[in-house]
């Protein structure tokens, strides 16, 4: 589906439903993907894309077309998921500040080129989502959102080195999930 001109961006201003379905349409194809990045199930990430997708009616005319429409979209999408996070987080006051120098990083001998490569979408996606609730939201943020640690903190209401930890812990659950399924793989093939 072709990106929205500025046409239907000035009818969705003024209220008009048939350029609003145009653009929720144009609008779903690109951040449903985000949706499931951050929650666990298609019907939560149908219904905070539709939360997100009428808070971006409500500020599409401060939308100055500097940056590109897309950005703009994802950027009002992943701040109301992590405000949403935010909201629901029970364990907030449970969290402690890891810093840097307390890291284990990877050192787990994964072989990741025997891992195949053609891990299906859906299965990183699971995978993803298989993480601790907060492990998942800072990996999502750091290596798929492109956000820095001080940003996620800023954005989760941690340190920067509880960012960096949760990061850590992320990949080595992720490089467990990886090594398991490459083993599986082996199993398969070779019986």
């Amino acid at each position: 589906m072709d990106k929205p001109d500025k046409d239907i961006l000035k009818a969705c201003i003024k209220g008009n439903r048939k350029a609003q379905f145009v653009f929720y349409k144009w609008c779903f194809a690109v951040l449903m993907p985000i949706c499931l990045r951050y929650r666990n199930n298609q019907q939560d990430a149908g219904s905070i894309l539709n939360e997100g997708f009428f808070k971006i009616l409500e500020n599409l005319e401060k939308y100055d077309g500097k940056a590109p429409i897309e950005a703009w979209i994802k950027r009002i999408m992943i701040n109301l998921l992590i405000d949403d996070f935010r909201k629901t987080r029970k364990y907030q006051q449970n969290i402690q500040s890891i810093e840097p120098e307390h890291f284990e990083f990877l050192s787990n001998g994964v072989d990741f080129n025997e891992i195949e490569l053609a891990i299906e979408a859906e299965e990183l996606r699971a995978m993803v989502t298989g993480l601790p609730e907060m492990a998942a939201q800072v990996f999502n943020l750091y290596a798929i959102d492109g956000y820095q640690h001080k940003e996620i903190g800023d954005l989760l209401g941690i340190s920067e080195g509880t960012s960096k930890w949760h990061l850590n812990q992320a990949r080595k659950r992720l490089s467990a999930m990886l090594l398991e399924r490459s083993e599986q793989s082996k199993k398969v093939r070779y019986g």
